[in-house]
């Protein structure tokens, strides 16, 4: 069933419908280089194979997986043959091109370069991430989109009545109700859409009105599908990326959502416990500290109990964690003296502040004039000196105005006003202004 021609094309509007980029560049016959990013079963083998055709250009294809230098070097050269003897163009398509390595995507670039070949390269990863950026600029990227339940449901028709590539000589019927299940579960995969109709045409029972794939039949054949989900992909961190920003945005439905999503999908659990807990200090911190313990019990019980019990104690964790105050007080002050370590260099520890614990280092003044904060008015030294001398005093963190923190602010607020009443620091010398 893959299409023989453009029109035939289901899906993919935004590339191919009337006046879109892509399609006014076939029809004029400006072919150029170009990479194909998106999920699978979305057609970019079918319109690599549809772009040769409308150009009148070979075809060659490689898959990225089993293909080596010795494949690349035959194709180019086949390529340049086809220029130079036959006058006639190539387009080569490298399947899962993420998959070559540095040198085997440079050897394209000269090719390309030239006009050799059309470059067409196929990726479910994103290509910023995956290709040379050498090979990046030679080319244009189109994003294929996973198709929607109506563009399946279209295929699906188009299988049941074609009757020289699809099922029309065998008469299967499916209602409209069967139909919209089998398009669901194909998740957007229109190759995963025609593999389960074949298989469910094989169980179809005999009826007055011909071969009929009831609901019973394709609910038994697809099911065990899982939705998808790349492990270490760029599926993998989109979503994990909508779990945290959905928990920062308060958004205990959709942070759940994500949740299961990801669980759904075969994702570690333990891998979730431990972004978790990167979550709870990030963007709830000290505005409610339980945060990070619930988290922390949570990674516990999935370690203790695995799965499917300790998910509902990650469930748990991520819905306390989207209603919960939130503050990004800590992250932020983190960032900060991450910042200034860096910018002040190895300075030198004050010398109230080092301990002494033989006699060289107090004859040396280690320890000298150390304030001791329990034998101080209040237990606070005020105006005690912690930073090296050559920073001066730093302020980093600044408590937010939800949950604990309020709390926190108000007593640092206090104890700088203990520092303004306080004119001069050293042991047994700090004299308060009362």
């Amino acid at each position: 069933m893959r299409p023989g021609k453009l029109d035939e094309v289901v899906g993919q509007s935004h590339l191919l419908g009337e006046g879109k980029t892509l399609r006014q560049a076939l029809d004029m016959g400006n072919l150029h280089s170009m990479l194909f990013w998106g999920p699978p079963g979305t057609g970019k083998t079918t319109l690599a194979r549809l772009i040769a055709k409308v150009s009148n250009a070979e075809f060659i294809s490689l898959s990225a997986v089993l293909s080596g230098v010795k494949d690349i070097r035959q194709a180019l050269e086949k390529a340049r043959l086809n220029r130079e003897i036959n006058n006639r163009g190539t387009v080569l398509f490298i399947d899962e091109v993420h998959r070559f390595n540095k040198a085997q995507q440079d050897a394209f670039l000269p090719q390309v370069e030239d006009g050799t070949i059309t470059f067409v390269g196929a990726t479910t990863e994103n290509p910023s991430f995956e290709l040379n950026n050498a090979l990046l600029s030679r080319v244009r990227v189109y994003v294929l989109k996973s198709l929607e339940p109506e563009s399946i449901i279209t295929l699906i028709d188009g299988a049941l009545e074609n009757k020289e590539r699809g099922l029309g000589n065998k008469n299967i019927r499916m209602n409209a109700e069967t139909r919209l299940i089998l398009a669901k579960a194909s998740d957007g995969d229109a190759r995963y859409a025609l593999n389960m109709l074949e298989i469910a045409a094989d169980l179809a029972e005999q009826s007055e009105e011909g071969w009929q794939i009831s609901v019973d039949i394709l609910k038994d054949v697809v099911s065990g599908g899982v939705r998808r989900f790349d492990k270490g992909g760029d599926v993998f961190y989109e979503q994990i990326s909508a779990l945290h920003k959905s928990v920062r945005g308060s958004s205990p439905d959709a942070a759940l959502y994500w949740l299961v999503r990801m669980l759904d999908g075969g994702c570690d659990p333990l891998y979730i416990a431990r972004r978790l807990v990167r979550m709870a200090s990030e963007d709830i911190g000290n505005a409610d500290p339980r945060a990070l313990q619930l988290c922390l019990g949570a990674w516990d019980v999935q370690e203790r109990l695995g799965s499917p019990e300790g998910e509902l104690a990650l469930a748990q964790a991520v819905i306390y964690l989207a209603c919960a105050a939130r503050s990004n007080a800590v992250y932020t002050a983190f960032k900060s003296a991450k910042a200034d370590v860096k910018q002040f260099g190895s300075l030198d520890v004050p010398m109230h502040l080092r301990n002494a614990p033989t006699r060289l280092m107090k004859e040396m003044d280690y320890g000298k004039d150390y304030r001791y904060a329990h034998d101080e008015a209040e237990g606070y030294a005020g105006r005690e000196q912690y930073f090296p001398t050559e920073m001066g005093e730093k302020r980093y963190y600044h408590p937010v105005d939800r949950g604990l923190e309020i709390k926190i602010a108000e007593k640092l607020q206090y104890l700088r006003k203990l520092d303004k009443k306080t004119t001069t620091r050293g042991k047994n010398n700090a004299k308060t202004v009362q």
